[in-house]
């Protein structure tokens, strides 16, 4: 009986927490998120780019009179 009880209380503990791959996974999406920010900053960027195109291509299209 008190060997019974003996090994529930070792076992209870259960085994060493798995830190390796919390901080490989925790890497992976740390770097997920800093490629989606990129990607966001980039489209951003050509899309006031294109903005600022078509409004140029829209004051040389207009009549100087108006």
């Amino acid at each position: 009986m008190q060997t019974q009880s003996l090994l529930l209380k070792i076992m209870a503990k259960g085994p060493e927490k798995n830190t390796k791959n919390k901080a490989l996974h925790t890497k992976l999406l740390n770097r997920k998120k800093a490629k989606l920010q990129e990607e966001k900053k980039e489209s951003a960027l050509r899309l006031k780019a294109l903005v600022a195109q078509m409004n140029q291509k829209i004051k040389d299209n207009l009549p100087d009179n108006q």
